[in-house]
Parts: structure tokens; C-alpha cells; sequence
């Protein structure tokens, strides 16, 4: 392995306006040690990185007598996770933390199950159906325009305003507007789910057995009540439907989930609460972390607002958004490498590995992270800096494909990477071209790691006709 990683991405002109450095945690310069690795993991996950993390190729370390290892590398990422991904499973302390909400979720499930659970969804998410969505996609984001322009002058959460949005679009699209929640309870409960049960527990860290109560995770029992009542109710409706015949069935996500093969009550339970009650909230996240960012970049705003005005007139469909506006298309995704959506993809190793000088044992945790190989300086200049011009059609190939990660990567890559894309562009596009956001928090916003990284706090914002 080198122990070297080339700095790419050249901003531009030394003339260009200096970029927005994004607000992160610090990295720390001494060790934690044991007391304060635990106080700080529970408190903040993505806190506990050092400056060793964010610039060097691989990081050496142990946690109660087990290797982890961190690695930077994008080679080193694709042989561990594409090239001998068979060789490493999920890490016990993600599965402590993610089980107890997704249970056999898509995302928790390991294995055969894993593999049909994948077979019989991907059917909603090739590229000719994701393609179908674009409309209720636009029409949900129009909606969600007439929102805040009738709240225009208000201090609002954007954070909050992008979970409703992202909720209404997943009904919309994936359970053809089935599920029977109301949108501000919805957004709530959301809200109290993941701030409650995403929290690292020291139980966790400490490898306690699972039935061991976590404190930190009571609170959201009741969220978690709320998410499991809905989806019965859900399932059972749509059951009916289905009984009854017709062609007026919808064969989207729930049906296919429904006439699957092999899937039982609660694993399509399982599947239904990864995706209403955590796949939407990842691009929830995303959507406000770019509308902040652009309203302390007000040169990219402008960019984004003249792109917007000059194309969309010329489109005649949605789908057509996501290839013809490139630079909407770069800030989200730059907003998407400064603010991951999944800032951890943690493995086990089976058996030993090497890759180059780089010996991983039996046992040992792997630990590939986008919070650190996105920010990591041999990797990327001005790792801190908001430039959404990395990825511009024209610099994109000085991007290494395992040097940024926002959707994961190898055979575990998430399913919905072409549907957030589409949506994310289509509500950025409809919300800019009526609105500009502008940010009247007191202080830019802690980031903190639940199990998305979020804003701490929420995100206040003001939203005003252009």
C-alpha cells in the first residue's frame, strides 16, 4: 500500500471567491483514551476522530483486545468491499446499534436473506421505473414551494421542512400514498426514532448482551410503537386491496414486498420501517445540508438560480432534470461528500486479508468511513471547503470511484442511490426556482452523528419568493 493518496480536485483560479469552509468537530490531537473514547462515542460518534484519521492511508487501533483498522485508501476500500467482499460482514457494534430499530431490515439483513430481500425489491428501482416517479417527485416538491412561500418571512427547521417533503415523496412513489400518517406526526416521530434509538449506547461499545436495557434508547420506544402500528395498518389495507383483485393494485414497493417469496409478516414489517422510518431521511438530510451550504456560498447560489432559470423552461419532463442540470447536480453532491449520508460502513474480517503491506487479521474490525475519506487532505483539496465543482461532468474523473462513498459501496451499495439522485435534483430544481433559503441561526450549526449526520439543533432558515 502507498503511503501517499494524490490530493485531487483543483478548485479552480487562485482569483475564484474563497470557498465556504463547512462546520465539522475538530479532530482531536491526543488520544481519548478509554473513559473519554467512551463518553465521547456516545455522545457523538463522528467526534472521536483524530488528526491521524484525516491524513494518513490507514489507521491502526484496538477496542477491547479486537483490531480495528481504519482505512482511506480507495484501493485498499475496493478490495475489502468489492474485490473480497465476501470475506467481511457486518460488524457487531453497527448491527447492536441498527437491529434493535431495522430488525431484518434490507439494510441489517445479512446473508440468503439479505439476497432475496434485495431480489424482490430491486424490481421497483431499475432506471425505467425510478424514471416513472419523476412526476409525483416534481408535483410533491411544487407542493411543498406553495408551502413555504405561504410561510414566506418565517423562521423555519429546514431540516424538518425536507423530512416532510422527503415522507410525502416516499408515499407518493413507493407505497402509492398507502401509508396512514399524518405528515407533522410523521416528521416528528422521525425525529425522536432516530435521535433516541441511533444513539450509541456504552453498553454497545462495551459489547453488552442484547437484552440488556439501553437507557439511552427508551425514549424511543414510543416512535417505534408509532412506526410498527403504521405499517400493520398499511400492510393490512393494501392485503385487502389485493384480495379483492382489480387492476387498481399499484405494484410498487409494498406489493412486490407482499407477493415475495420466502419473506415473513415481520420481515416485510422489517423492510417497510427501513425504508419510511430511515431511507427517507437520508435524503431529507442531504437536501437541508445543501441549501444551508448554498446560503453561505451565496456566489454557487447564484449558479444553481441561473442554471435553474435558463434549463427547466426548455424541459418537457422531471426525468430529464438530473442529466440537465449539472451544476444543481454537483452542490447536492458535494453537500452529500462535506455531510455523508451514511457516515460509517463497518465490516469484520472472516478470515486474514492483505492488501499491499497492509496485514488484516481474522476478527478485526474494518472500519471504512465517508466522514473521514471524504474530508481526508491526500485525498482532496481543501477537504473542509464547499466546491462544488469537483463534480462538474468536467473534473469528475480526477474523482476515484472508492474515494467517495455517499451511497456505500461493493454488493451492499444502497438500492435507492438512482432514486434519491432523482429526487434530490427534481426538489432542488422546483424549491430554487421559487425560493431563495437563507440561513438566520445565531451560530452555524453542530454536526452530530445520528445515525445520519444531522444538525444538531435543527437548521433555521428563512424561505423568500425570488
Amino acid at each position: 500500500m502507498s503511503t501517499a493518496l494524490p490530493a485531487t480536485n483543483s478548485p479552480g483560479p487562485e482569483s475564484a471567491p474563497r470557498p465556504f469552509r463547512a462546520p465539522a468537530p475538530v479532530p482531536h490531537a491526543e488520544p481519548l483514551g478509554f473513559f473519554g473514547f467512551i463518553q465521547t462515542a456516545t455522545r457523538n460518534p463522528i467526534e472521536i476522530w483524530g488528526t491521524r484519521a484525516f491524513k494518513e492511508p490507514y489507521v491502526r487501533g484496538s477496542w477491547l483486545g479486537v483490531p480495528n483498522i481504519v482505512i482511506n485508501d480507495p484501493d485498499s476500500v475496493r478490495h475489502c468491499l468489492v474485490d473480497n467482499a465476501k470475506n467481511y460482514v457486518m460488524q457487531p457494534l453497527r448491527q447492536r446499534l441498527l437491529r434493535p430499530l431495522l430488525r431484518d431490515g434490507l439494510l441489517t439483513a445479512e446473508g440468503q436473506l439479505w439476497r432475496r430481500t434485495r431480489k424482490a425489491i430491486a424490481p421497483v428501482f431499475t432506471p425505467r421505473h425510478i424514471a416513472g416517479f419523476t412526476e409525483p417527485m416534481a408535483a410533491r416538491s411544487e407542493q411543498m414551494a406553495d408551502r413555504l412561500e405561504a410561510l414566506e418571512g418565517r423562521e423555519l427547521d429546514i431540516s424538518h421542512e425536507m423530512t416532510l417533503l422527503t415522507f410525502d415523496i416516499l408515499q407518493a412513489t413507493l407505497f402509492s400514498d398507502d401509508i396512514a400518517s399524518e405528515p407533522e406526526g410523521f416528521a416528528r416521530s422521525t425525529r425522536d426514532f432516530l435521535g433516541s434509538m441511533g444513539r450509541v449506547d456504552p453498553l454497545d461499545l462495551l459489547g453488552a448482551p442484547a437484552f440488556l436495557p439501553r437507557l439511552r434508547r427508551l425514549k424511543g420506544r414510543r416512535s417505534m410503537a408509532y412506526f410498527r402500528g403504521l405499517i400493520v395498518e398499511t400492510i393490512e389495507k393494501r392485503k385487502s386491496q389485493m384480495a379483492a383483485g382489480g387492476n387498481d393494485v399499484p405494484n410498487d414497493l409494498l406489493t412486490l414486498l407482499l407477493k415475495a417469496d420466502g419473506l415473513s409478516r415481520d420481515e416485510i414489517e422489517d423492510n417497510i420501517i427501513t425504508f419510511i422510518g430511515a431511507g427517507h431521511e437520508t435524503t431529507a438530510r442531504s437536501l437541508a445540508w445543501t441549501l444551508y451550504l448554498l446560503s453561505q456560498a451565496p456566489e454557487e447560489r447564484a449558479k444553481v438560480e441561473a442554471e435553474i432559470d435558463r434549463v427547466l423552461p426548455t424541459l418537457s419532463h422531471p426525468s430529464q432534470y438530473l442529466d440537465a442540470l449539472p451544476q444543481t447536480r454537483a452542490v447536492f453532491e458535494e453537500a452529500m461528500r462535506l455531510y455523508p449520508p451514511a457516515p460509517s460502513l463497518n465490516r469484520t474480517a472472516l478470515a486474514p486479508d492483505n492488501v499491499g503491506d497492509l496485514e488484516i487479521p481474522a476478527g478485526a474490525t474494518l472500519l471504512v468511513m465517508p466522514w473521514l475519506i471524504h474530508r481526508h487532505e491526500m485525498l482532496w483539496d481543501r477537504p473542509d471547503h464547499f466546491i462544488p465543482s469537483r463534480f462538474l461532468p468536467e473534473n469528475r474523473d480526477a474523482i476515484d470511484r472508492f474515494q467517495y462513498l455517499p451511497f456505500g459501496v461493493g454488493p451492499r451499495i444502497c438500492i435507492g442511490a438512482s432514486f434519491a439522485m432523482q429526487e434530490a435534483v427534481i426538489a432542488l430544481a422546483i424549491l430554487m426556482r421559487r425560493l431563495r433559503f437563507d440561513f438566520v441561526g445565531a451560530a452555524h450549526p453542530a454536526v452530530v452523528q445520528r445515525i445520519t449526520v444531522q444538525p444538531d439543533g435543527g437548521l433555521p432558515m428563512r424561505a423568500s419568493r425570488r
